[in-house]
């Protein structure tokens, strides 16, 4: 145990050595987190996603106002025509029309950059407004004379809670994860499969082209215990990048790690140690540390991108979700979005930990089988 420990410490102390390690292990994954983060994270809580919704009013008597009031009850947020989906106007006689008892029209316009999910729900916001306006009327003419519409009376009305609540939610568990809930996740498994895979293919390819491996080789240390001393080095490096970003993701980013940072810590390991089997096999199989270098980056990008660390596999089509089940990096994802997008128990992610951990036996066994000196 001791040799294992010794060869592991000692690829983790020579790795530290260089400056460039750090930008690769901590700056590039940061700012990767940060800027995916913000890119893909929603103007609000996209279980209540409000409709930017610009208002032109030009009534200056009450049931103007109450339409407006009316439109932020129904999930509105009133901004500028620059950034609305859509633009209300209402016309000068809108109140003068209604106590008349004569046809007034409240128009729309749709702004032709808004995005189509938009656009729809600003439209459908607008027209739950309108029926909302229309039946706080009517419950005035039912309780009053049916003349008699003041904005004493309305107000009142609107005020009152609803006999009736509708409480709208997805249909099913979970919500699509969104902002540093998603991209802290998805940066730091594709990151550390690189990071591992490439430290740990190189560092072997080099060993072995400079006999270091040989002088290894003809040490009391067996053949064995190289094999895992240069995994554990390789996932000593993934631990360390996997607590540095943990700590970001809390203490900086905000993401809720909560009650399921044990399972957080214990699925990322076992990915850092199959990662770190795939090193080694790696860097067995190749001739040279300049080859092995550019095979693990471009394994790891296409692991990454099909695995789910790109973008959520919920919007992926079917295809594209059953080849994930066949990468590391598909059921790294799974488990993480279970313990942090969506906040589920450490039960919800056992049948991940035990994928990776036969991803892990199948690397290491490998490793050791295609281990070579020379």
């Amino acid at each position: 145990m001791k040799r294992i420990l010794d060869i592991g410490l000692n690829d983790l102390r020579l790795f530290f050595k260089k400056k460039s390690s750090f930008a690769w292990l901590f700056g590039i994954p940061t700012a990767m987190v940060y800027f995916l983060g913000l890119a893909s994270h929603g103007p609000d809580d996209p279980r209540n996603h409000r409709a930017p919704i610009a208002i032109e009013n030009q009534d200056t008597n009450f049931l103007g106002r109450a339409f407006v009031t009316e439109l932020t009850a129904q999930g509105v947020d009133v901004v500028d025509a620059t950034n609305a989906a859509l633009t209300a106007r209402i016309p000068a006689d809108f109140t003068a029309c209604v106590l008349r008892g004569e046809r007034t029209k409240v128009a729309f316009v749709k702004r032709p950059s808004a995005s189509e999910a938009d656009g729809m729900l600003a439209q459908f916001r607008f027209a739950r407004a309108l029926i909302a306006l229309n039946s706080d009327i009517l419950e005035n003419a039912s309780r009053n004379n049916a003349d008699t519409l003041t904005a004493a009376g309305l107000s009142n009305i609107i005020a009152e809670p609803h006999p009736v609540t509708l409480n709208a939610r997805f249909a099913g568990r979970n919500p699509t994860p969104t902002g540093f809930n998603f991209s802290l996740p998805g940066n730091l498994v594709m990151y550390l499969l690189l990071n591992v895979l490439v430290f740990g293919g190189a560092t072997v390819a080099a060993d072995r082209r400079n006999g270091v491996i040989r002088r290894l080789a003809v040490s009391p240390a067996s053949r064995l215990e190289i094999v895992f001393g240069k995994v554990l080095g390789n996932t000593l490096l993934g631990a360390a990048q996997i607590l540095f970003f943990l700590a970001l993701g809390k203490f900086v980013f905000g993401v809720n790690l909560g009650a399921n940072l044990p399972g957080v810590i214990l699925l990322l390991l076992l990915l850092a140690w199959a990662a770190a089997g795939l090193g080694a096999l790696a860097g067995s199989c190749a001739l040279s540390e300049d080859k092995v270098i550019p095979i693990c980056v471009l394994a790891s990008l296409v692991m990454g991108a099909l695995g789910g660390c790109w973008w959520p596999l919920e919007l992926a089509p079917q295809t594209f979700r059953t080849v994930a089940l066949c990468l590391p990096t598909g059921w790294a994802m799974a488990g993480l979005n279970q313990l942090i997008s969506f906040g589920s128990g450490i039960d919800a992610a056992l049948k991940p930990m035990l994928v990776l951990f036969g991803f892990g036996v199948v690397a290491n066994v490998l490793a050791i089988r295609f281990f070579r000196v020379l």
